[in-house]
């Protein structure tokens, strides 16, 4: 059948994140697209406003929204089972192109191609990672707001994805971190 891309594309809200940790409130695939499509959006504007930089900004939110469609069928591996060796992370990197291929072939077959290049976005190194560090980036704050609501379960995490944003060496995501990541630990109350 190729007219059930939207309906699968609608299930999204019932893939949960983070299935291996106490979550103190549940995320979902659909809830952290969007957040990752805010984040990409605005680093993309941070690259073309202050680095020089001359990327679609409106395009890396399409990137975004659809970035994790895949785990509609997959569902959401958990980082440590994804990349817990060579072997698994290439054979889960197979099951995703496959699970990405499945969900091209519910649409009309005019519209496949449009779809196609939007879920393999990775094939655009400069859109790859902003993704990337949007997707990292959500991560973290999701350990942030964890951690700030008493969830001690998410302080290796926190830690541990810190780490990996600096290793991403990308100034527009340095420039997000320094100007914008410490409101995210502020109360509403901090924030007026």
């Amino acid at each position: 059948m190729n007219n059930i891309f939207f309906a699968y594309i609608n299930r999204m809200k019932y893939i949960n994140r983070w299935g291996l940790m106490r979550n103190t409130d549940t995320e979902n695939i659909q809830e952290h697209s969007l957040q990752v499509a805010i984040l990409a959006h605005a680093l993309c504007i941070i690259k073309n406003k202050y680095f020089g930089g001359n990327i679609n900004a409106d395009r890396s939110c399409v990137y975004a929204l659809y970035h994790d469609a895949n785990e509609i069928i997959t569902g959401d591996l958990p980082t440590p089972v994804k990349y817990f060796n060579p072997q698994i992370k290439e054979s889960y990197r197979k099951i995703e192109d496959i699970s990405k291929e499945k969900l091209v072939s519910m649409l009309p077959d005019d519209m496949q191609d449009e779809y196609r290049s939007i879920l393999f976005y990775e094939e655009d190194e400069e859109y790859r990672d902003i993704i990337r560090a949007a997707d990292k980036l959500s991560a973290y704050i999701k350990c942030v707001e964890e951690v700030k609501a008493g969830n001690k379960e998410f302080l290796q995490a926190k830690e541990s994805i810190y780490n990996v944003l600096v290793d991403m060496n990308l100034p527009e995501l340095e420039y997000f971190m320094e100007h914008f990541l410490p409101s995210y630990s502020l109360s509403l109350d901090e924030m007026n």
